[in-house]
């Protein structure tokens, strides 16, 4: 095992169970500055680890731009002392609701969320204007994804006409995320970005034109960061989020991006079902899922083994060095997709030095705290 994942004792660890190394989370913000330029060109999203403790090691750093996908992270980020938080979902039914009460509840916060349908936004504006309160609303466009947003187009320019003329609402820029931007070659993701970012430049320059505010532009997510990072425009806010902890996918395919898995999963043998078989006690309840089985789980002392099943307790494995395992002997994994591993964890272990420091609670793994 590398020296820089080494504790001193694990024995009376939990597994399946999270270890974060402090250290390297630091690392990894640093860096995500260094490449930044200035904390004030930063948005990071806290999707990923959605941790108190974390969020501070990133305000500590002048990092008080921040980005969430759900109010309980909202809420989570405040209370850790963020002063400017955008939700990046359009709120809708109850949560138009829970928009007023994060205005209430932090209202020396900047709070923004964002808008991709007229109706939608006419419903917030109503019901914030009604409550005596208004929030940042971000135009959403669809950069390719096709998942939310709008095109470039005169419904764009519409929607923030609308924006800028209701009450209860106020225009608070573009967002433009671009999760279809994974090319493994960093020219073509470049190219990739660059082809839709002259058109983003010229829509912001009609609103400008017509005598509207575009504050920000929230860009990108973490393998098109350096990318959006490089660009000179004013406003550009980049909110990478997988980074922070960093997983076994990013650090296999964007080799360009210097971060470090700082989040693993500490494991034990717990069958030898056959000589080239051994089976741990990381189910799917433990590790994400969602990426196909073969890249689920990364298991540095098995670097070729081959998951053959895995379901909710158990992942079997099959290999020529199953030998090298008996019931009880522990092993670290790096996940593929840290994201949605670290949600299904209540908190994690915190190593520093090579010692296990305590614990921290992934808070706002569930959707709703207090709001």
């Amino acid at each position: 095992m590398d020296p820089k994942y080494k504790i001193d004792d694990t024995t009376n660890l939990f597994s399946p169970s999270i270890i974060i190394y402090r250290e390297l989370v630091i690392a990894n913000i640093e860096e995500m500055l260094r490449i930044a330029g200035a904390p004030e060109r930063l948005r990071p999203h806290c999707k990923t680890h959605k941790m108190a403790e974390i969020a501070k090691l990133e305000i500590a750093r002048g990092i008080t731009r921040h980005k969430a996908a759900t109010f309980a992270e909202v809420e989570m980020l405040a209370d850790a002392g963020a002063t400017d938080i955008l939700l990046a979902y359009n709120p809708v039914g109850p949560n138009i609701g829970r928009t007023i009460a994060v205005r209430q509840k932090y209202p020396d916060m900047q709070f923004s969320v964002t808008a991709d349908h007229p109706a939608a936004l006419a419903q917030l504006a109503q019901a914030m204007a009604a409550a005596g309160q208004s929030v940042d609303v971000l135009v959403d466009i669809n950069l390719g994804m096709n998942r939310t947003g709008l095109e470039i187009n005169d419904e764009a320019f519409d929607l923030y006409r609308d924006i800028v003329e209701r009450d209860g609402v106020t225009p608070g820029g573009l967002h433009l995320y671009d999760g279809h931007n994974q090319q493994v070659d960093v020219d073509e993701r470049q190219a990739a970005v660059d082809a839709t970012w002259g058109p983003t430049m010229a829509f912001r320059e009609r609103l400008l034109a017509a005598g509207w505010p575009v504050p920000r532009l929230v860009c990108g997510g973490t393998p098109s960061f350096p990318v959006y990072a490089a660009k000179p425009e004013p406003g550009i806010e980049c909110s990478p989020g997988t980074i922070v902890l960093n997983d076994s996918y990013y650090g296999r395919n964007f080799m360009d991006l210097n971060f470090t898995p700082a989040a693993l999963i500490l494991t034990r043998c717990v069958s030898r079902p056959g000589a080239d078989l051994v089976t741990f006690d990381i189910g799917n309840k433990a590790v994400s899922a969602d990426p196909d089985i073969g890249i689920r789980a990364f298991l540095p002392d098995l670097p070729e083994a081959v998951p053959k099943y895995h379901n909710e307790e158990h992942l079997l494995l099959q290999t020529k060095d199953a030998q090298r395992f008996a019931p009880g002997d522990e092993t670290l994994v790096i996940p593929g997709h840290v994201c949605t591993s670290v949600s299904q964890h209540h908190e994690v272990y915190v190593a520093d030095g090579g010692k296990i420091v305590g614990t921290w609670k992934v808070t706002a793994r569930d959707r709703v705290l207090s709001i």
